[in-house]
């Protein structure tokens, strides 16, 4: 059939080198599929009232598809049909074989009766509907036809048939070799194993006009809106470039060639289709046509600032450097306000990169509403809402800033942007230390019906914000405990994005780092260390920070402390706070563990000041449990149980299992403490406290599994027991104490030098 087409069909006319018409040469034309399809609606007209109410729904919804989508095979279109009317699928196929297997005059006949649906008072077809356009572009094409095509066309129509005779042969024989058990077994096997969705969106052959702008809208819809029910991007780039094959100058094909290439990271490839793609808009005069003489330069400025994106994306910021000024120089020399708007945002990420940019910032945000630009708008709000809470502004302010954007987004309809603005939401709050509004954001976010229109059973939010969140929700899970609820969450990302896909990073990041507290919370350190690579390969500084957690863990104090002295330099320079704090904390814990206790103070007292300053409310109070530990190592027990009751209250509601498990440990050792110059009376009735405290305690670290602490805190637990007199649940403590300790041994350091 491609050779029929190539040599009938595809016609393109040329002046002065340049495609003037479509380059399909023809808006549609004749093959044997749509001859099946007209069959089907010829039939479907002479059902009339036959057919019931439910029935004709459902061939009309089946019609759109089969209309607008490629060629298809006689055997899966009559599958398609049977599911609708059985009936109505045995008439096409009875009317299908009379007119292959009989003479030329069938298929002239057929086609001269095709004009009598328009005629009549009341006709069956109305001309301008869709169904009448079809018709009527299908007559016009076959009348168009020589003789010498019109045969061409009635031999492809008896190979159309006798393809599909051949395939039912072959399975009539299949089931007479195999009992009714196997074959099922082979069916579901066939089912399992056979993508179906890529073979009815493939196309075998050259399409018409219509047909490849449906199949190149279906699939740009897909990737953005899920990516997993597109075509994967092998068989898509297939598809693509048979495509192009027979329409060369098909600037939309190379748009999308554009957009498979970036969803495997491929620079070279998607470089090449964005080039073509803006080389066929001013060969075409596409642009001319719209904008008059003004397109051409269009064309180049637009194309030189999506050369800039394309080098940001993968990091080359000084050949995006290049491309954006060039993009600016010729927007510049047209006066376009709304090319050179887009050039500043792409300014400010280039920029950043290097300086703080809340200047050029704030005066993109300016301009773009003074030129009426709400979506470029909104997003450098949210750009500078995000600067912000880095910069450790308060998040009232920022959150009224957001509740502003928020208010373009709902008067304007920018669904995308309501679902970046609840993304950002959720992670404001994760990083101030509020995990009870993070999660009630995320829970927001996941309700929330999208604004735009898609197609029946795709996933309408496949978007970097529903990956943020989701990620967010499984690691509030995995701090709480609840691992299996984690785990669902995380295999739910997997298969809503796939390996391969643009934001699989994020899932697989998070995923490293849950298998990682795990393994370090159940003492398995070298399984936390052969995790540390892949986390590495993802985040740098993450893994840094890691490989540093797992020597401290071992007690590789040296090698620990160099590793986080280079991060802490490395986190100061490019001025994460939030990793600063932690790589302190690190530290001074470092410091305990090396019984340098006093050297700890300054660095604690550092990480306060800055987690402060910044607004960090929970790593403020995780610095104030660390001051309180030194000071009960440092033999003030009494002070350090008055700095406590500031920072447990904020743990205790938002922190993760880990910690409220260690914030009650610490709270039980200071009461033993400052209880040992009481008098006997209230020093039992102290003890008798840090028990329940203590319980508290075990009851957190058994919920994440953490052996190590629940080891202490039983030999703390038998201790208390032995001082009371109380001999039965001293000796139960002192069992399970045994079991642990032979499960997993100690490393020489004194329970009271170890606070996490």
């Amino acid at each position: 059939m491609a050779s029929v087409h190539e040599s009938l069909y595809f016609n393109p006319m040329m002046t002065n080198g340049v495609v003037h018409a479509n380059v399909f040469g023809i808006k549609d034309w004749v093959t044997p599929y749509k001859m099946a399809l007209l069959v089907l609606l010829s039939e479907l007209g002479r059902a009339g009232a036959q057919l019931g109410l439910l029935e004709r729904r459902r061939l009309n919804r089946l019609l759109l598809p089969l209309l607008q989508g490629p060629d298809m095979p006689l055997s899966r279109l009559r599958k398609a049909i049977e599911e609708s009317c059985p009936h109505l699928a045995s008439s096409v196929h009875i009317r299908l074989k009379l007119m292959a297997e009989g003479e030329l005059k069938d298929m002239e006949q057929f086609f001269d009766d095709l004009s009598d649906s328009f005629t009549g008072t009341e006709p069956e077809v109305h001309k301008t509907s869709v169904v009448g356009l079809f018709l009527r572009h299908m007559i016009l094409a076959y009348n168009k036809l020589s003789f010498s095509q019109v045969y061409k066309l009635y031999t492809a129509l008896q190979q159309y048939y006798q393809n599909d005779e051949k395939k039912n042969g072959i399975d009539e024989s299949d089931m007479e070799l195999t009992n009714t058990e196997e074959l099922e077994g082979k069916m579901e096997k066939e089912e399992l194993d056979v993508p179906l969705r890529e073979e009815e969106i493939s196309c075998s052959g050259p399409l018409s006009q219509k047909q490849a702008e449906y199949f190149l809208s279906q699939q740009a819809s897909l990737l953005k809106n899920d990516e997993t029910k597109a075509l994967t991007p092998a068989s898509l780039q297939k598809e693509l470039n048979n495509l192009l094959k027979f329409n060369p100058d098909f600037a939309e094909a190379h748009y999308l060639s554009y957009l498979n290439s970036l969803r495997v990271q491929d620079v070279f490839s998607s470089t090449h289709s964005l080039l073509h793609y803006f080389d066929r808009l001013i060969l075409t005069g596409a642009e001319s046509k719209s904008n008059g003489d003004e397109g051409y330069g269009r064309s180049l400025r637009y194309a030189a600032l999506n050369l800039a994106a394309l080098h940001c994306r993968f990091g080359h910021y000084q050949q995006a450097e290049l491309a954006l000024q060039e993009a600016i120089r010729i927007a510049q020399e047209s006066n376009d306000h709304v090319c050179l708007q887009h050039c500043l945002s792409w300014l400010y990420i280039l920029e950043q990169k290097i300086f703080d940019s809340c200047v050029l910032l704030e005066h993109s945000v300016n301009k773009s509403l003074h030129f009426g630009l709400p979506y470029l708008a909104s997003l450098g709000i949210q750009s500078l809402v995000q600067q912000r809470a880095f910069a450790g502004k308060a998040a009232n302010k920022l959150m009224d800033a957001l509740k502003d954007s928020d208010l373009l987004h709902w008067k304007h309809s920018l669904s995308e942007l309501i679902d970046i603005s609840i993304a950002q939401k959720t992670a404001i709050w994760r990083l101030y230390g509020r995990s009870t509004m993070a999660l009630q954001q995320a829970q927001t976010l996941l309700s929330m019906n999208s604004l735009e229109a898609v197609n029946v059973g795709v996933q309408q939010n496949n978007t970097e914000s529903f990956a943020v969140v989701l990620c967010h929700l499984a690691e509030l899970h995995a701090e709480q405990g609840y691992f299996a609820a984690a785990s669902e969450i995380l295999k739910h990302l997997k298969e809503r994005f796939p390996p391969n896909s643009q934001h699989a990073q994020l899932w697989m990041l998070f995923d490293q780092k849950i298998q990682f507290e795990r393994a370090m919370n159940d003492g398995r350190y070298h399984i936390a260390d052969s995790l540390v690579a892949g986390i590495t390969a993802l985040n740098s500084i993450e893994g840094v920070y890691r490989k540093a957690i797992v020597l401290k863990a071992q007690n590789q104090m040296s090698e620990a402390h160099k590793l986080l002295q280079k991060l802490l330099i490395h986190c100061q320079k490019i001025k994460n706070t939030e990793m600063v704090i932690s790589v302190l904390l690190s530290i001074a814990e470092l410091y305990w563990r090396s019984s340098c206790h006093t050297i700890a103070l300054p660095v604690l007292l550092q990480a306060l000041a800055l987690s402060r300053e910044y607004g960090l409310q929970y790593l403020a109070s995780e610095t104030v449990l660390n001051l309180a530990f030194s000071q009960l190592i440092l033999g003030i027990p009494e002070q350090a149980l008055n700095i406590l009751h500031m920072a447990i209250e904020p743990v205790l509601a938002h922190g993760a299992v880990l910690d409220k498990g260690c914030a009650m440990f610490l709270v039980a050792k200071c009461q033993v403490a400052s209880a040992a110059s009481d008098t006997p009376q209230k020093k039992i009735e102290a003890l008798e406290s840090a028990i329940l405290n203590l319980n508290e305690a075990k009851t957190y670290f058994a919920k994440v599994d953490c052996k190590e602490q629940l080891r202490d805190v039983l030999y703390f637990q038998a201790r208390l027991f032995h001082t009371l007199g109380k001999t039965q649940e001293r000796n139960k403590c002192a069992m399970l104490f045994r079991q642990l300790h032979q499960e997993l041994p100690a490393h020489g350091v004194p329970l009271i030098n170890a606070f996490k």
